[in-house]
């Protein structure tokens, strides 16, 4: 079984690509998703986030995004420290439930891939690529958030051409090139890849 990380900046569509693949009958680990979920439920990383982070980091025993998110998104030391702290758990969390599946691949979602250093334990890695003012745009309509909350996420993700440059494959969510036969052709590569044919 095949390893297959999928990234790209933040309003890429990475999240788009996940869901295509899944109608494929591909099985997706969402690693955002599942990095929030373990801030909530593992009580050591609570711990660590409250020293770092203070009490107010929790309100209620749950994780207060905008307090956080106030405070990394201002602050790439901070930033890191986050990271540094979730990262592990989250890359931990991917491998357990990459070895409960039975598929030809498999794909792990997340927007740090690289930055985390997870790649290491991936055999392939797809980017997903959209122009920087379009990814702009979808986020700011998605999280109703400002154009300057949009630069200061952005200026704390790896370089959205360098990161293609490291991709293996790389699709275009761009509104020039249609997604679906991108991603449909990707698929049928992979499954040869994964059967030792390709």
């Amino acid at each position: 079984m095949l390893k297959i990380g999928l990234t790209g900046g933040i309003g890429s569509g990475k999240t788009t690509v996940a869901r295509i693949f899944e109608l494929l009958g591909i099985p997706v680990y969402y690693a955002d998703a599942a990095a929030k979920t373990i801030m909530n439920e593992d009580e050591s990383l609570k711990v660590l986030i409250k020293k770092h982070f203070g009490e107010a980091a929790y309100t209620g025993g749950v994780l207060n995004r905008v307090y956080i998110s106030s405070i990394v998104f201002q602050n790439k030391e901070k930033l890191a420290l986050l990271n540094s702290l979730v990262h592990p758990a989250t890359i931990r969390a991917a491998e357990k439930w990459m070895q409960l599946q039975d598929a030809a691949y498999v794909i792990k979602e997340a927007a740090l891939i690289f930055e985390s250093g997870s790649q290491e334990g991936l055999d392939l890695v797809i980017g997903v690529y959209a122009p920087r003012q379009l990814r702009m745009l979808r986020t700011i309509r998605r999280d109703n958030i400002s154009r300057d909350e949009v630069i200061k996420r952005m200026s704390s993700q790896v370089n959205e051409e360098l990161k293609m440059k490291l991709c293996d494959f790389v699709l275009y969510n761009d509104e020039q090139k249609l997604l679906i036969p991108q991603v449909i052709a990707l698929h049928e590569r992979l499954l040869v890849l994964s059967s030792g044919k390709g």
